[in-house]
């Protein structure tokens, strides 16, 4: 381990992670049952579920940089999720499935939110990190979301910060300053984990320290490959391959 991921990894008494994307994997879910639900609608099955469900997640993007900005629209993305699939479904690229979902199925689709699957490495690298400090999620998900999330996979969080109590989304710093003052630990104590570069720029402008877990589906690949720690001449903390590498790093840390 390098002398800087121990340095700063010896001094964190928390760490929050990211959700979607960074501990569960939304998008292989969601190509997979959204093409299972399409009854066979898709031209090119595995390439239109995989663009449909990047489109769902880029209606989410949207839709936080609306609200931070002032504008309209719900904190709890359940009710976000359905709206961006209703715009979805009335376009022109996706209208022979507006036919084919009716209410109930698309209430079924939002639902998928809540059942997504983990990565493989999830699970042993919180039950490890748990050990050693708390871990808590800091998400934009709404709690009831974020709840369904930790039962279904058995997510060892001890607790949930929801954005959605906090009346904004991540990236806006009050979001980073609310879950340090919650956990009752100094911002420089507290880690953010996640796989957007974007989410750890807002966590850094806090205060927070930073840990990038590069996830094929998020970042794209440039951003992922030129991420670095500082002290490779980057600007976040520490970068590890996945939640093992960096339960493995803490404990080390600690000795």
């Amino acid at each position: 381990m390098s002398s800087n991921a121990a340095s700063v990894l010896r001094d964190v008494d928390a760490y929050v992670f990211d959700v979607f994307g960074t501990a569960v994997d939304w998008f292989t879910t969601l190509k997979r049952e959204v093409a299972r639900r399409a009854d066979g609608a898709f031209h090119d099955k595995d390439q239109d579920a995989a663009e449909f469900a990047r489109e769902w997640r880029k209606g989410y993007y949207a839709h936080i940089r609306t609200v931070n900005a002032g504008g309209e629209g719900s904190l709890n993305f359940d009710i976000a999720h359905r709206q961006i699939l209703d715009r979805i479904l009335a376009s022109p690229r996706w209208s022979h499935l507006g036919s084919l979902w009716d209410d109930p199925a698309r209430s079924a689709l939002v639902q998928l939110w809540h059942e997504l699957d983990v990565y493989q490495d999830t699970l042993p690298g919180l039950t490890e990190l748990g050990k050693l400090g708390t871990v808590a999620c800091l998400s934009n998900g709404n709690f009831r979301l974020l709840l369904d999330l930790a039962k279904n996979n058995h997510l060892p969080w001890d607790g949930i910060l929801s954005t959605e109590f906090f009346g904004v989304y991540k990236p806006t710093k009050q979001a980073y300053l609310a879950a340090a003052y919650h956990l009752d630990v100094p911002p420089d104590r507290l880690a953010m984990v996640a796989a957007h570069k974007w989410d750890l720029d807002g966590a850094a402008q806090a205060g927070l320290k930073t840990v990038y877990v590069p996830r094929a589906a998020e970042d794209s690949q440039e951003v992922r490959e030129s991420v670095r720690s500082k002290a490779q001449g980057g600007d976040v903390d520490v970068v590890v391959k996945d939640f093992v590498e960096l339960a493995t790093l803490a404990a080390e840390a600690r000795k």
